[in-house]
């Protein structure tokens, strides 16, 4: 009441048992909330001018990276900086750059590139992709093939959404292929299961190429068959020193130089 005052403008309609924004409301609310923000990046620099190495980051990450990536990442750097509390979230790539924009995340770890002059991009590493077939597919005794020779076949593929899929895509577009995709889903495992079953066959990035039952990996030669992962922050919102300290940990375990783009 006392801010509605000072605005002039009614910014609640005041109910009963409950409150509902009004127009003015409504148009106040994101000046509200960047405000906020601001103030907690002040918060977080006025704290790291001490010195003091904690802090929280919160980190979203896509699902076809997270399970591979973060565990043991997360671990080390915790047993390192045990005051630091870092927040994970996991979601596709265009929501979490929605989110950087926002200032509700620190870091997105996505596929790249990534648009935007606003977006700061750290790449990590470039990983191949992998076929995956069934393990009696007349292909999987090769060493490696090409996605040319998996045309025709049934593919299984992540759903719309995922960057994975649409590199897989473009990957084959490139190579003069359009894959046959009779299965969808959110996640790999689901995906590898169904290719077990004998029911299709798939493409993984290197980083889930595991031991599967019924599966056989197989590397994808050609040039476009590869994905580069990156961190990637918004230039206007403050990098407070526990950021710094996770961006830092997280090119040296990938083995980057930490090249900007």
């Amino acid at each position: 009441m006392k801010l509605e005052a000072e605005l002039g403008a009614r910014l609640f309609d005041r109910l009963p048992r409950s409150a509902k924004l009004t127009v003015f409301g409504k148009a106040f609310l994101p000046k509200a909330e960047r405000i906020l923000r601001e103030l907690d990046e002040a918060k977080t620099e006025l704290r790291d001018m001490s010195g003091n190495e904690k802090g929280e980051v919160v980190v979203g990450i896509i699902p076809t990276i997270a399970a591979y990536l973060l565990p043991k990442l997360l671990k080390d750097f915790t047993l390192q900086h045990p005051l630091i509390t870092i927040k994970v979230m996991e979601d596709i790539t265009s929501t979490l750059v929605q989110r950087l924009h926002e200032g509700t995340i620190d870091i997105a770890i996505v596929a790249l590139p990534i648009a935007g002059n606003e977006l700061a991009c750290v790449e990590l590493f470039e990983e191949n992709f992998y076929a995956v077939l069934p393990e009696k597919h007349r292909l999987a005794k090769l060493a490696s093939l090409s996605l040319a020779e998996l045309d025709c076949e049934p593919f299984l593929l992540l759903k719309d959404g995922h960057c994975f899929r649409d590199s897989v895509i473009a990957a084959c577009r490139k190579a003069k292929m359009l894959p046959s995709v009779v299965f969808e889903s959110g996640q790999f495992a689901t995906i590898l299961a169904m290719v077990s079953a004998g029911l299709g066959v798939s493409a993984v990035p290197a980083m889930a190429v595991q031991p599967k039952p019924g599966c056989k990996f197989i590397p994808i030669s050609g040039k476009h068959s590869t994905r580069k992962i990156g961190m990637v922050t918004s230039r206007h919102h403050y990098q407070s020193r526990a950021q710094r300290l996770l961006m830092k940990q997280m090119r040296e375990a990938c083995g980057d130089p930490g090249h900007r783009l």
